[in-house]
């Protein structure tokens, strides 16, 4: 875990953040943006790089049907920087949004008929 220090106009003191905050008020701003999941894995598809420039976010999500991606990605990115530059002071020099996949509510539907359908089958041959 890296700790990054910020020193507003020479002030004395510092303030120290700890990367699993930035991380934690990105989650945030991801859970606000409609239309999109998280990666179900470890760092919930979520990789930070901390720069002299600023911090570059490297972000995987999954898209419902229906949203356009590229109004998706730009609110992702807008999300991100207006609600970590806000909370940590922090400059976001980039954001790189890459869609995984699409979630069809079709299929979700389809599987699940199917599923009550082998059910049933099963219910009138075991009677």
């Amino acid at each position: 875990m890296a700790s990054i220090k910020y020193n507003p106009n020479g002030q004395k003191g510092k303030i120290t953040y700890n990367s699993d905050i930035v991380s934690g008020i990105v989650v945030l701003s991801l859970q606000e943006t409609e239309g999109i999941e998280l990666v179900p894995s470890k760092s919930k598809g979520i990789k930070l790089c901390f720069e002299k420039e600023g911090i570059f976010v490297d972000i995987s999500v999954i898209a419902h049907y229906g949203y356009k991606v590229p109004e998706l990605a730009y609110r992702i990115q807008q999300n991100i920087k207006q609600m970590v530059e806000s909370m940590t002071k922090y400059k976001i020099a980039k954001v790189d949004v890459h869609v995984q996949s699409v979630i069809f509510p079709e299929a979700a539907q389809h599987e699940a008929s199917s599923e009550h359908e082998a059910v049933q089958e099963d219910t009138v041959k075991n009677n």
